[in-house]
């Protein structure tokens, strides 16, 4: 289309060449990307342990995300507790974002699977079933691929409002790297390079402590495409640094397919 020099636009015409012309992205598929994360905010929830006697009664730990029937939750298996107190009463529990509700809902959550391999862990949380994410096939994701992650950064500080933030699959990197020097190898890197190193996804987003679960998802159709992890995989990747990065990793998410394969 041809624009005459001087010649002025309809507003929505020109707001719409400016956006794209900032951004890169057309107005249609920022509207849906808006409406990927609405739905999946809905699915997001804050993972932790509850006690009732305890102040504040709620104690966050990270972030997790609803799958299968909506009442399996998947999270890090670092983000559990090492062990709860029964006889204080103290339970894992999940809590839902404080969205379009007046107060936020806490719900007591079992451990179903717990696999230290791959850090990965899915709850099951009694009630009416959350809405669920579809786990998708990260054997397609290529390098340079945009995708969004959604969580609770410095969750006890920012509250349960789930937060979303962009990036792009800088590279598909191994989780562990043989070190040049056995001084610089630690017992996280053997006992990954022993067990066997597989692919992780290295994002160019900064993810923040309360992250770790979150659900890495294609911006177009919310499809679970990795999970967020900000220990296990710096632990091995970069022990030789005194000062870790801001580069954020990501579990594929064929390992969650297969973890959930097994509970079938």
């Amino acid at each position: 289309m041809n624009i005459a020099r001087g010649a002025r636009l309809p507003g929505a015409i020109a707001a719409a060449i400016l956006l794209t012309a900032a951004t890169g992205v057309s107005p249609a598929r920022a509207d849906g990307t808006i409406t990927t994360i609405e739905r999946v905010k809905a699915s997001v929830v804050v993972v932790g342990t509850f006690e009732r006697t305890r102040t504040p009664p709620f104690q966050f730990r990270g972030t997790g995300f609803a799958v299968g029937d909506g009442t399996l939750i998947v999270t890090n298996a670092h983000v559990l507790p090492g062990a709860v107190d029964p006889a204080r009463r103290e339970v894992i529990a999940v809590m839902l974002p404080a969205l379009a509700r007046d107060k936020v809902e806490v719900r007591e959550a079992k451990p179903l699977s717990v696999d230290p391999g791959s850090d990965l862990a899915i709850l099951k949380v009694e009630g009416i079933a959350l809405p669920a994410l579809k786990v998708g096939d990260s054997a397609g994701v290529r390098e340079g691929q945009a995708v969004l992650f959604t969580g609770f950064p410095i969750g006890p500080v920012l509250g349960p409002y789930p937060v979303t933030h962009r990036g792009m699959v800088s590279a598909i990197t191994p989780i562990a790297i043989p070190q040049a020097r056995s001084a610089e190898l630690d017992a996280h890197v053997i006992r990954r390079l022993s067990t066997g190193s597989f692919p992780v996804f290295q994002l160019d987003a900064t993810a923040y402590p309360g992250n770790s679960g979150s659900p890495v998802y294609d911006p177009e159709t919310g499809d679970v495409l990795a999970i967020v992890n900000m220990v296990f995989v710096k632990g091995t990747k970069e022990s030789v640094l005194t000062q870790p990065s801001g580069i954020t990793y990501a579990v594929p998410s064929t390992h969650l397919a297969d973890l959930l394969q097994k509970l079938r």
